[in-house]
């Protein structure tokens, strides 16, 4: 497990600028025109996402688009899932059986 995942994720910004990215890749630009902070620092938050794993960087052109990788997050799913191991698998089987006691 990441730690630098985990410590990405502990800033607002950084989680919401995953979810722009995550349904389609965009460029600072893109991103920075959703918040009310400076360009430079939203570079600065997708390099730490970057860093940690979380963001993709793909050339377009004259642009860098930003993308989810889900090799990234599926790492931080597999270590969340191991708190709550028998829960979830209760839910799955209750989903699998339509049993919702």
């Amino acid at each position: 497990m990441s730690e630098a995942a985990l410590q990405a994720l502990a800033e607002p910004h950084r989680r919401e600028i995953l979810r722009l990215v995550r349904d389609q890749p965009r460029s600072v630009t893109e991103i920075a025109a959703r918040f009310a902070i400076t360009q430079q620092a939203v570079s600065q938050h997708l390099k730490v996402l970057k860093d940690a794993g979380l963001v993709a960087v793909r050339p377009e052109g004259q642009r860098r688009l930003y993308v989810v990788r889900p090799e990234g997050l599926a790492v931080l799913r597999d270590y969340l899932a191991e708190f709550w191991p028998e829960s979830l698998r209760r839910l799955k089987e209750a989903a699998e059986t339509g049993d919702d006691s």
